[in-house]
């Protein structure tokens, strides 16, 4: 068998893009929040913590007041995955979200799994006034009932690509790429 050769990764948003789409949500959360008072904002590990930060950067520098930002680990609440054996991930949420809108930021919505996972830790760690999401890239296929608050952009896709968000802080760059997976075929 031999596979089809490699398509190079198609750029969808760049940094500029990046950074408008961000801006844009962090707008949308204050006017649909109405201000930043008991608002938190919680990444999921790993690239929905850098745009956490980036957003309650932006919230703050809108609104004068800082917004507290947290990261979660849903690795042990996953359905769909192995378990992490050593037990506990990189949670770090250093301030308590009984009471808070709580914020949950990811980069990508695919089939919803990730963020039923991440509802399910945050029920663990207390009880919110209100759970909104915010994702930087809708790609759709849900196998869940979930649906973003705060979409960045919808790009639609098939199953057989594959969206990669590179963010500077983790990659060095800020870019959205569109991936082909390359298709076996047998001559």
């Amino acid at each position: 068998m031999n596979s089809a050769p490699e398509k190079p990764p198609i750029v969808l948003m760049d940094e500029n893009d990046i950074r408008r789409a961000l801006a844009r949500i962090a707008h949308e959360i204050i006017e649909r929040n109405r201000g930043a008072s008991d608002l938190a904002l919680i990444g999921i590990r790993r690239r929905g913590v850098p745009m956490g930060r980036r957003l309650a950067a932006e919230i703050a520098r809108i609104e004068a007041q800082p917004v507290e930002v947290g990261e979660l680990d849903v690795t042990n609440q996953r359905d769909d995955r192995p378990r992490n054996q050593d037990g506990l991930g990189t949670t770090q949420i250093d301030f308590p979200i009984d009471g808070k809108r709580v914020v949950l930021i990811d980069e990508v919505l695919y089939t919803g799994r990730t963020v039923r996972a991440a509802l399910d830790a945050l029920v663990n760690l207390g009880r919110p006034a209100r759970i909104q999401l915010a994702v930087l890239v809708d790609r759709g296929h849900r196998e869940l009932p979930i649906r973003p608050d705060y979409v960045g952009k919808n790009l639609p896709t098939n199953r057989s690509q594959r969206i990669v968000v590179h963010l500077r802080e983790i990659d060095d760059e800020d870019a959205v790429l569109l991936e082909e997976r390359p298709e076996e075929r047998s001559d």
